[in-house]
């Protein structure tokens, strides 16, 4: 089985976000746990981004113990920002996935 949690900052932005848009994510998730292989790598295999209208999800795949992270959502404005502060802290968010499947 396949986890797809979420980051804090993830789940604030998903809740401010129209409806059409939270449709779109639910369904990005149906789809994360079906398959690795959804939208486009980031410098890294495991270090994706899909686009849904004028807003990008951001999530790290981690095969080894079957789980993804959904890290956070930006605008294309914040894209290369939010891209370079995901790369700089992925050891950060390697110890939030443990910790989250740890308390499952």
């Amino acid at each position: 089985m396949v986890w797809v949690l979420s980051t804090k900052e993830f789940d604030t932005w998903e809740k401010l976000l129209a409806r059409e848009y939270q449709n779109q994510i639910a369904q990005l998730i149906k789809q994360l746990k079906q398959t690795w292989n959804v939208g486009k790598p980031l410098g890294y295999p495991f270090f994706r981004e899909k686009k849904f209208g004028k807003y990008r999800a951001y999530f790290l795949v981690y095969e080894e113990i079957d789980a993804i992270l959904l890290v956070t959502i930006s605008d294309k404005k914040a894209q290369q920002e939010t891209i370079n502060t995901i790369k700089r802290d992925l050891g950060l968010y390697k110890d939030i996935i443990k910790k989250k499947l740890s308390a499952l």
